[in-house]
């Protein structure tokens, strides 16, 4: 077996010691906000314990963290867009993805190279038409709107990462089924779908992810306070400067990043396991 130098132990536990911290400070620094007690405003000083310890800017946030909307109304929004967004981008992701890894047709390339596009394009580039489109039929200042909007932006992704995951499934399973007498969609759905669910799940993780943590374009959508998303009530607080005590801010991204921390923890063995391991069970 080979043996690592002290020298070069040393110098990996140091590397991986600093991006532990840089991975860590920014959320104990979350944490210290939250229970800090004797912030009236933005913090002056740093500090890394809480002057006072506090659980009232908590009870406050679970009361009415934005305006007069309470709690509840903001979470019940903010998942049922994300939910929503990343459940429309893998349903229509997934036929897209499924054709480009099986199928040879004209403007392949091209449309493979449209969506490659469209993902790194940065989202303000679609503001304008986006407000147009969506001021045509009359629905932009509703939840769908945002619905509508954060699939779009996913779908690339997703249909790329999808697109992976079926190419990785070799033709020769479906060959056989269709020796079987199985068609294409009966081959697809009890052949190639579950071999690529881990991929799918990982997919539909991050567009979840992606509708859940913004703000900048839902507010040009949005007018009314009870379509205000979890995201855009912290990007408020923040905007609204010492107007409001940032052990507010702090509560509230805690509060916010309990569903993802939950989500994560519940399938993160499954998604490993199924990745490393590939579809075989226990």
């Amino acid at each position: 077996m080979h043996k690592i130098s002290v020298l070069r132990q040393l110098i990996t536990q140091v590397s991986l010691t600093i991006v532990g911290l840089f991975v860590m400070l920014p959320i104990w620094g979350m944490v210290r906000l939250a229970f800090d007690g004797s912030l009236k405003g933005r913090p002056t000083e740093f500090r890394l314990l809480p002057k006072v310890w506090s659980f009232d800017a908590f009870i406050n946030v679970l009361d009415k963290p934005y305006q007069s909307v309470d709690f509840m109304v903001l979470l019940k929004n903010s998942l049922f867009v994300s939910f929503s967004a990343a459940l429309i981008a893998i349903l229509l992701g997934m036929s897209l993805a499924y054709a480009f890894a099986r199928f040879r047709f004209p403007a392949r390339q091209s449309g493979l190279f449209a969506l490659l596009l469209t993902a790194v394009l940065p989202p303000v580039a679609f503001m304008t038409p986006l407000y147009i489109i969506l001021s045509l039929i009359h629905i932009r200042t509703t939840l769908l709107a945002l619905i509508i909007t954060y699939a779009t932006f996913a779908m690339p992704f997703c249909i790329w990462n999808m697109r992976a995951a079926f190419q990785s499934i070799p033709k020769e399973i479906e060959e056989a089924a269709f020796l079987d007498g199985a068609n294409d969609l009966t081959s697809f759905l009890r052949i190639t779908l579950p071999l690529a669910l881990p991929s799918i799940a990982v997919a539909g993780l991050i567009a979840f992810l992606m509708a859940y943590s913004e703000f900048t374009i839902g507010w040009l959508f949005v007018e009314k306070s009870s379509t205000v998303t979890l995201a855009m009530a912290i990007y408020a607080m923040v905007q609204s400067g010492n107007a409001q005590p940032w052990s507010y801010l702090g509560s509230l991204a805690i509060i916010m990043s309990i569903p993802v921390v939950v989500i994560f923890l519940i399938f993160q063995r499954t998604l490993l396991e199924r990745m490393m391991f590939g579809s075989t069970g226990d």
